[in-house]
């Protein structure tokens, strides 16, 4: 019998980064890749900041990345 991928979600993920939200969310996938196979998707939660006397102190991305199970 033959089987469709079977496609899961991690829980959320939620990178701090003071550079950018797209270089944050790229340091959550490039983490989440030591350990987790398989990695086909991601989607933005969430994207928030800290302000420190009227600055971007970091960004806070929360995403979701999706990744299929092996056979």
């Amino acid at each position: 019998m033959t089987c469709l991928h079977i496609l899961t979600n991690l829980s959320n993920l939620l990178a701090v980064l003071p550079l950018a939200s797209d270089d944050a969310i790229r340091n959550a996938i490039a983490k989440a890749a030591l350990t987790v196979k398989h990695m086909d998707w991601f989607e933005v939660v969430e994207t928030r900041g800290h302000i420190v006397n009227g600055q971007i102190a970091h960004y806070q991305v929360t995403i979701k990345v999706g990744f299929r199970i092996e056979d």
